[in-house]
């Protein structure tokens, strides 16, 4: 597998690479070193005012090829993004920090987004209504317009697909701006997608500072949609700047996912499910499971076999084909986890493993599990986005539900129970968007994934995905 990080790094306008030129920079890390990978210019007001004009273009000429037309090139994309994972994934390791093995996972799952909406765009169905003879109503669906895109750095590949992927198959041009963290791999993903034939000008991609990005591009009438992957706080600014020209928005935000387990669980199949699923990319995941709630009767075993599990995982280089868990993708993440667990600890919290910084440089954290966790500790209300599961006993059904619905987020759910009766109660009765029983597989390419409350709203990926970038228009003729 190729390890090579590009030495210039560079973001396109109507079909251009722009390179840096007098523009600002950012410097790109490595998290697993700290080594500075290369230099990524940053977008003026001139630039960014160059592709809206494009988007305004492109969508004018994108709209009007059919649904078939835009699926071929769809499927195109997801066969080159397959065909160039091996180059693509470590890149996307040594920047962002998550083992290869999950960046080519991430990979695999952008291009089944890209199959997925070549086909579901054909699908866009309206309908026609009863009328008199000689009158006729019907309702179609049309792309909404051009679109800005912003997306996150802890999957920078598969969350720009599924913005990129279910926009283009709707008919809709698009300006993404992915993470300045991560930025190479997304690069290679607009490669893929103007290889595979769409034009420059109605896909296009720019890097920038992102308050100033964000809004010079929602302010202008040219676009029609915003997509954002990202913290409930700037999910919130958005909001605020999208109102001004009601733009449409859907707004993937985070979460803080209880974890519900019963006495009656399958133990040994939940600890094997559960405990690689907290660690996944550090804990640096929105729907990661992450304060546990465990039924007295198997409190305390819980957390000690999932400590022991914990405390066997390898931590390291995210290229190394051994590590399990790599580091927190920048400098300011361990000290942030680190003071929510100290936080907890202050207020009685036991830590049973790690809790600490690990190695000299890098950005790497120790997986940590701390359990009777007082409500009282920030940690419990604050979502940590690291390697840290909380833990605290419960005793009834209704004291499970009470804890998983007492935050204002409603992103993602879990709970493990081997009572049928007991888990149609908490698929109800549980306030999130989506809600795993017995596993932790909640996100699908033919499935909606969105939150409720403070995580946001609309959805992406599944019918309502495509949905979320049309229009609903009814015409009637007499």
């Amino acid at each position: 597998m190729t390890a090579e990080y590009p030495q210039k790094l560079h973001f396109q306008i109507d079909g251009e690479w722009i390179e840096t030129g007098d523009r600002r920079t950012q410097d790109v890390v490595n998290p697993a070193t700290g080594a500075t990978l290369a230099m990524l210019p940053l977008a003026t007001a001139d630039d960014l005012d160059r592709a809206l004009a494009a988007a305004e273009l492109g969508f004018r000429e994108w709209k009007m090829k059919n649904a078939d037309e835009r699926g071929v090139i769809l499927h195109k994309i997801a066969d080159l993004l397959r065909e160039r994972a091996e180059t693509i994934a470590p890149i996307l390791t040594m920047e962002q920090g998550k083992p290869v093995r999950e960046s080519m996972g991430e990979v695999v799952g952008a291009a089944a987004l890209f199959d997925y909406f070549a086909e579901e765009a054909k699908r866009a169905y309206g309908r026609v209504l009863v009328r008199s003879t000689g009158q006729r109503s019907i309702v179609i669906k049309q792309p909404v317009g051009p679109v800005a895109a912003f997306s996150p750095w802890n999957f920078p590949l598969f969350l720009m697909a599924r913005k990129l992927a279910p926009a283009l198959a709707a008919g809709c041009s698009i300006i993404c701006k992915p993470p300045e963290e991560t930025p190479a791999c997304a690069i290679e993903i607009m490669k893929c997608v103007l290889d595979a034939g769409v034009p420059g000008h109605v896909a296009q991609m720019i890097f920038g500072v992102p308050d100033e990005v964000s809004t010079h591009l929602i302010a202008s009438p040219i676009i029609r949609k915003i997509s954002f992957t990202g913290s409930v706080p700037v999910g919130k600014h958005l909001m605020k700047l999208a109102a001004d020209g009601v733009k449409r928005t859907t707004m993937e935000l985070g979460g803080h996912a209880p974890v519900l387990i019963f006495d009656d669980c399958d133990l040994e199949r939940t600890l094997d499910i559960i405990v690689p699923q907290k660690f996944r990319n550090a804990g640096q995941v929105c729907v990661s499971p992450t304060r546990f709630y465990v039924q007295n009767g198997i409190y305390d075993r819980f957390v000690a076999e999932f400590t022991q599990r914990t405390e066997k995982l390898t931590v390291g280089n995210g290229l190394d084909n051994a590590t399990e868990m790599g580091p927190l993708a920048n400098e300011r993440r361990p000290e942030a986890v680190g003071a929510l667990i100290a936080d907890a600890a202050d207020k009685g919290a036991r830590i049973t493993t790690g809790g600490d910084v690990l190695g000299e440089s890098g950005f790497f954290f120790r997986p940590t599990v701390i359990a009777d966790v007082p409500l009282d500790a920030q940690i419990m209300s604050n979502e940590p986005f690291g390697p840290v599961a909380m833990m605290r006993p419960f005793e009834t059904l209704d004291e499970a539900i009470e804890q998983a619905n007492r935050l204002p987020y409603g992103l993602a759910a879990f709970a493990f129970t081997e009572n049928g009766r007991q888990a149609m109660i908490l698929g109800d009765a549980i306030e999130s968007g989506m809600v795993g029983i017995n596993t932790v597989g909640i996100s699908a390419v033919d499935a909606p994934f969105g939150g409720v409350k403070e995580s946001g709203f609309g959805s992406e990926d599944g019918p309502e995905g495509l949905e979320a970038y049309m229009v609903t228009k009814a015409v009637h003729q007499a």
